[in-house]
């Protein structure tokens, strides 16, 4: 009887054991669902937020777009009414690149009142004076009310570094030449690792453009006449994010 007992006291509390492991794995599963569903409602209501996020107009009047192929067929009416006061629109890349849907974007813009800007995204490893041959081929003369910018990244199909001189003095050549064909000075757009790199805006005197989502660019030589604020915007009428610029008002520093 006392060996049966032993055996039926062992059983009983190999259950419980296997009971209360199975308890606490439950209350820790729900632990973790539970911190995963909070995690996942806040990344919802941080992407809610990023997507219609856009600088006070108090602070910043007068704001506009970047768009590019990538945002599809672009009902430019509904970009209006969502506050674009302006749009710079890809146009070229390179030396043979260009937007397909940049002659039709430009020309829809003027149609509702929005003025626009052609960007040429600058590749290290084209000549300058192929690039601007392909920018002159394809943006017509003085068609745009806003000057031409010249977009400056690293560019994965590109690894060529050149050195600073002779970045400087290529972009010089380009500029030259494409504002020659606009009649208008360009802007400059240099992305944080690229102007780290080339202190393109200490070298080149332009207007500036500068990129930070959602705090002020901190970076360039000297302040900042247009800053893309936001690149994840989402309006109606436009496919995928747009980039959301605003431009510094006269007598800000």
């Amino acid at each position: 009887m006392t060996m049966r007992a032993g055996v039926k006291t062992k059983g009983k509390t190999a259950t419980k054991g296997l009971s209360d492991w199975r308890a606490r794995s439950a209350r820790l599963a729900r632990r973790i669902g539970g911190g995963l569903v909070l995690v996942l409602l806040l990344a919802g209501l941080a992407l809610w937020w990023a997507a219609r996020w856009t600088p006070d107009r108090a602070l910043y009047p007068i704001q506009g777009v970047t768009i590019s192929a990538d945002n599809g067929k672009v009902h430019w009416g509904s970009v209006k009414a969502a506050g674009a006061d302006f749009a710079y629109v890809m146009a070229t890349d390179g030396a043979d690149g260009i937007d397909p849907q940049y002659a039709r974007n430009a020309a829809q813009a003027r149609v509702v009142g929005v003025q626009v800007g052609a960007i040429h995204r600058y590749s290290l490893c084209k000549l300058a004076t192929d690039q601007a041959a392909n920018f002159i081929r394809h943006v017509a003369r003085r068609a745009d009310a806003l000057p031409p910018v010249v977009w400056l990244d690293y560019d994965d199909r590109c690894p060529d570094r050149p050195t600073r001189a002779l970045l400087l003095s290529e972009l010089a050549t380009f500029l030259a030449q494409i504002e020659a064909h606009t009649g208008k000075r360009s802007v400059i757009a240099p992305g944080p690792a690229f102007e780290a790199d080339y202190r393109v805006t200490a070298g080149i005197a332009r207007t500036t453009w500068l990129r930070r989502d959602f705090f002020e660019p901190d970076y360039g030589a000297h302040p900042w006449a247009m800053w893309q604020a936001n690149d994840y915007v989402r309006l109606t009428g436009a496919g995928g994010t747009v980039g959301w610029n605003v431009l510094r008002p006269e007598g800000q520093e």
